[in-house]
């Protein structure tokens, strides 16, 4: 063979040894392509109005809520259960934290809406809430060994109506000022407290990169090229701070401003503008997002959920207590739904009692979108929270180009079965 006839490589070979090099999951590859392709074509469909910052900044923070709880939900389905009531407990842990607020703070305790403590004290309400109904499912389910499916589908019957039995079918609002904050709109980082988080984001990623590596190369693995980790380290550096840069382009309305340097006793400068930035939403599931997956691929908890859901019979073989950590599963679920719940609520400056209505359709389809088998065993954090924003965007939309709600959920239920149809296939061609 020639030198010539050597050095001579494919373009598809080139492409595939590229992508190899970078260590990057195919599916992950497919998705984050899906997802740039849908935004695309509704950029298009809605003449220029999609990729707006207005637009993204609403999607950020539509997607969150739904994000939140499909990290939860991808613990649950690796485990070989399945959780429909988690828009129901959202719905209860809502009406618990709005009722602590109007109700339980003012007259039991004396505290006025807007106190400081009423804030904490309606979350940590919450999040107990949440913790005890979902251990409370766990019991159920690994104790009694009735199946998850019964287990929620009940819940979601129970606690739809317990959220409405608590607030006696009233909306209930407006919640506190704080509370409010971690809602998106009412609450960001500004520009300059953005590009801080933006720039402290991007250096952790990349010391996380780096230190992935190091851990390698001390237990002698193979690693990557050093180009391919510094490509990665980029891509990774542009997705945050263009993220930030987009964010930070949505100015906040005149009107606001001025009355926001009101408040202050202040007179705004002509001519002054400002950005909204990140809102505290985003920064709860990053914190989320980064917590979930050190539990998965970094602690013992993690190790013995995708275990379990690998081989149960095998697991239970080993000495993991399966009963125990079904409980634990599903206790880290409710506390996930209680957190969505404040961001939902807080989003919407009250309680209403269609919130959360057919959340458990989006967290499992955004679960299954973004890669977690249904045969249990196998799944990311990160590839939930992607099927979320993919969820979130076809839904946005579809909503923009005037599609009506009932449509929008049957185009959701296609994509979810197609979703399913594809990872099965996918899983047959890899031996996953």
């Amino acid at each position: 063979m020639s030198d010539a006839t050597q050095s001579h490589t494919p373009p598809k070979q080139a492409s595939r040894n590229f992508f190899q090099a970078l260590e990057i999951d195919t599916r992950l590859l497919g998705m984050i392509g899906a997802f740039i392709v849908l935004c695309l074509v509704f950029h298009v469909w809605t003449d220029g109005r999609f990729l707006t910052p207005r637009n993204v900044f609403n999607l950020t923070i539509q997607t969150v809520s739904v994000a939140i709880m499909a990290t939860g939900m991808v613990f649950v389905i690796v485990t070989r259960h399945i959780d429909l009531s988690v828009g129901a407990l959202l719905a209860t842990c809502s009406a618990m934290m709005a009722m602590t607020q109007t109700v339980v703070t003012p007259e039991w305790f004396g505290l006025g809406l807007n106190h400081p403590l009423t804030a904490p004290i309606a979350v940590i309400v919450g999040i107990v809430t949440g913790v005890v109904i979902g251990a409370f499912h766990g019991w159920l389910i690994g104790y009694l060994l009735i199946p998850a499916f019964i287990v929620t589908l009940g819940g979601l019957l129970v606690w739809r109506n317990v959220a409405w039995h608590l607030t006696k079918g009233q909306t209930i609002g407006p919640l506190d000022s704080t509370f409010q904050t971690f809602g998106g709109i009412n609450g960001t980082m500004g520009e300059t407290g953005s590009w801080i988080f933006g720039i402290l984001a991007t250096g952790l990623a990349i010391a996380l990169l780096l230190s992935a590596r190091r851990n390698k190369i001390r237990h002698e693995f193979p690693v990557k090229p050093l180009w391919a980790e510094f490509v990665l380290a980029g891509m990774v550096a542009a997705a945050i701070l263009g993220l930030v840069a987009v964010l930070n382009a949505y100015e906040i309305p005149e009107r606001r401003l001025v009355r926001m340097f009101e408040a202050r006793g202040e007179v705004m400068p002509e001519g002054f503008t400002a950005g909204y930035g990140v809102p505290y939403s985003v920064l709860i599931l990053v914190v989320i997002a980064t917590i979930m997956t050190v539990v998965a691929q970094r602690t013992r908890l993690g190790r013995y959920i995708f275990a379990t859901g690998g081989n149960p019979d095998a697991a239970m073989l080993s000495g993991i207590n399966t009963r125990l950590l079904t409980v634990k599963v599903f206790a880290i679920m409710g506390a996930l739904c209680a957190i969505s719940a404040v961001v939902a609520s807080a989003r919407l400056t009250f309680h209403s009692n269609d919130i959360g209505t057919l959340d458990e359709l989006r967290v499992i389809a955004a679960a299954v979108i973004g890669g977690t088998a249904l045969a249990g065993g196998l799944g990311t954090i990160y590839g939930a929270i992607l099927g979320a924003l993919i969820m979130q965007s076809l839904q946005s939309g579809m909503a923009m180009v005037g599609v009506e709600a009932p449509y929008q959920n049957i185009v959701v239920g296609i994509v979810l079965v197609l979703a399913v149809f594809i990872d099965i296939i996918y899983r047959k061609r890899t031996g996953a």
